[in-house]
């Protein structure tokens, strides 16, 4: 009888098209991070257990890793595979640490770097002009007690065209985030043990900073993606685009990226049948009819049948 683990192999590997097809991110290889997640799954008999009881999930989780692009390298400590209870049942999710978000945001080409760090009430901490990172004066030595309560938090980023954006958060403001977050609702509600804000708490203001501040940088697909997965997969915060009023294209898909698809489908021996439930878990609510794609659904779907066709010829 196999073990858990080379169940849970034996489970991993047939999904390397799909992770291919949609890798959003070249030097994020399927092999290798089958090997780390391995690796997350052999030190944690409990989330071991969580990956072969909910299976969905757990392939949501890897196929989220590829079209997000980010890896699991332990070394790197840009994101996990944990365990998380939704609706009273515990499931694999994936984790996306604030190093990850800044990760992405650095490799998408939506700044050039950024630094995030939370300002304690006796820290001198001074915004001199619009152009210019901001001072934050502390001794690093000093223990959390002499420095003080957290009073705020800050990201500061550089863009490609050399200006520096600072976005500041007050304490106030960020448990008011964590106060509507769906996890940590259930902690207090004591519906759960323990939540991200419960059990890292400094990590999680940290990430809330970067997730508002990424507003203000230069829009990039996977930094999108990433920040609306922690936000509501995750089940870590709110959803910011909605807060900011932003409205994606809802245009219906043309007639000419339909028939692509057709095409594509033809070629592959698949029909649109095929393909239904495939949309339906990337697009995340029921699809049944080519009718109700986008037109930037279609062209997704269009680009997945394409390097899925590639990657089998």
């Amino acid at each position: 009888m196999p073990t858990t683990l080379e169940v849970i192999h034996q489970q991993l590997m047939p999904l390397e098209q799909d992770f291919v097809a949609v890798c959003s991110e070249p030097s994020i290889g399927f092999k290798r991070e089958v090997e780390y997640a391995m690796q997350i799954f052999s030190s944690n008999d409990f989330l071991s257990k969580v990956a072969t009881e909910t299976w969905p999930a757990t392939r949501s989780s890897i196929l989220n890793l590829s079209s997000i692009g980010i890896t699991l390298n332990p070394a790197k400590k840009l994101a996990y595979l944990v365990p998380r209870k939704f609706k009273d049942k515990f499931q694999v999710c994936l984790d996306i640490s604030y190093f990850g978000l800044m990760h992405i945001a650095q490799q998408s080409g939506a700044i050039l770097w950024c630094q995030s760090a939370i300002v304690r009430k006796n820290d001198k901490f001074m915004r001199t002009s619009i152009d210019k990172p901001p001072i934050h004066e502390f001794n690093e030595f000093d223990t959390i007690e002499s420095r003080g309560q957290v009073v705020g938090a800050y990201v500061v980023a550089k863009t490609p065209d050399g200006d520096y954006l600072t976005h500041t958060m007050r304490a106030e403001d960020i448990y008011a985030i964590r106060d509507r977050s769906e996890a940590w609702k259930s902690f207090v509600s004591k519906k759960i043990k323990s939540c991200p804000w419960s059990t890292d708490e400094e990590q999680m203001i940290l990430k809330t900073v970067v997730k508002q501040a990424y507003k203000y940088w230069p829009r990039r697909d996977r930094l999108d993606e990433a920040i609306d997965y922690v936000n509501n997969e995750a089940g870590e915060g709110i959803n910011f685009a909605q807060e900011r009023g932003d409205e994606k294209d809802i245009s219906p898909a043309s007639a000419e990226t339909l028939q692509n698809i057709t095409d594509l489908l033809t070629q592959g021996d698949k029909t649109w049948e095929d393909l239904y439930p495939l949309c339906s878990q990337i697009f995340k609510r029921p699809i049944t009819s080519a009718e109700q794609l986008t037109e930037l659904e279609a062209i997704k779907a269009r680009d997945f049948l394409t390097k899925r066709i590639k990657a089998a010829a």
